[in-house]
């Protein structure tokens, strides 16, 4: 049952037609691991704690930087040096007292992936990197957890979900074997990103979330949503399973798979 104060702060969530306490209550219980305190973790967090999703998990090794505060609003100018992790908890607490938010200040690797992935019942990646985009992807297909996959480039972005087993996992729809550079830049060097992109791919991922947790609506599984932020316009692209995908191709489809019945109904 939620406490009076609670009423108060999801108040208009709760005159959602078919929501109410019950669900509530729902995100209340739920557990949300976001991988990357950046762009667009920044904003995925920070709309899934406002709304009272009650476990939330950030993992990020790299420390605040000032050429992060163009787009990274989990941090501010004080905090330059400071973990991204330990920040994004201070912001995330200060705004929602009534959530647990659990800072990882490190890597994620082949080596503790699984066991982290493990605690939580969908992830969210927020990332700028294909090596852990893969790996992330893998391990939530072999573990059967949803995963809320989404990149950011200039003045565009792109997000899909993936329910292993149900549809297509980031592997099928970019083969890591026919993948030719990515999103980073050759060199190394900075992304290019509009300060707005993250915030608006972000926040679309949370809203993906938050319907998985509420078992309500369609997510984009099977489908990848494209923003165009020089035109404003948003377009859809049909994604299939890949039958010689290396990462999910052996998964049972249909309903009786476990991560379709924890997520969708």
């Amino acid at each position: 049952m939620l406490k009076e104060q609670e009423r108060e702060r999801y108040s208009r969530q709760l005159i959602i037609d078919g929501f109410g306490e019950e669900g509530q209550e729902r995100l209340a219980a739920g557990r949300v691991l976001v991988v990357g305190a950046g762009g667009l973790g920044s904003a995925a967090a920070y709309y899934l704690a406002a709304a009272g999703v009650g476990t939330i998990g950030i993992i990020d090794d790299q420390d605040v930087e000032l050429s992060n505060l163009q787009r990274q609003i989990l941090h501010d100018t004080g905090r330059i040096g400071m973990s991204k992790a330990e920040s994004a908890k201070m912001t995330l607490s200060a705004l929602n007292p009534e959530i647990e938010v659990i800072p990882y200040d490190f890597r994620l690797t082949a080596a503790n992936a699984r066991e982290l992935v493990e605690r939580y019942d969908i992830v969210v990646a927020a990332l700028d990197n294909e090596e852990t985009r893969y790996l992330i992807n893998e391990v939530c297909v072999t573990l059967r957890k949803p995963l809320v996959e989404g990149g950011v480039l200039g003045f565009s972005g792109r997000l899909m979900t993936v329910l292993p087993g149900v549809g297509p996992c980031y592997a099928c729809v970019f083969p890591p074997s026919r993948r030719v550079g990515g999103e980073e830049p050759d060199a190394g060097g900075p992304l290019p990103v509009l300060s707005t992109s993250p915030g608006i791919i972000g926040v679309l991922q949370a809203h993906e979330v938050l319907k998985l947790l509420l078992k309500v609506g369609n997510p984009l599984v099977g489908r990848m949503l494209f923003f165009d932020g020089m035109s404003t316009s948003f377009h859809e692209l049909e994604v299939k399973r890949a039958g010689d995908c290396p990462c999910c191709s052996l998964l049972r489809g249909g309903d009786e798979d476990a991560g379709a019945e924890s997520t969708v109904d």
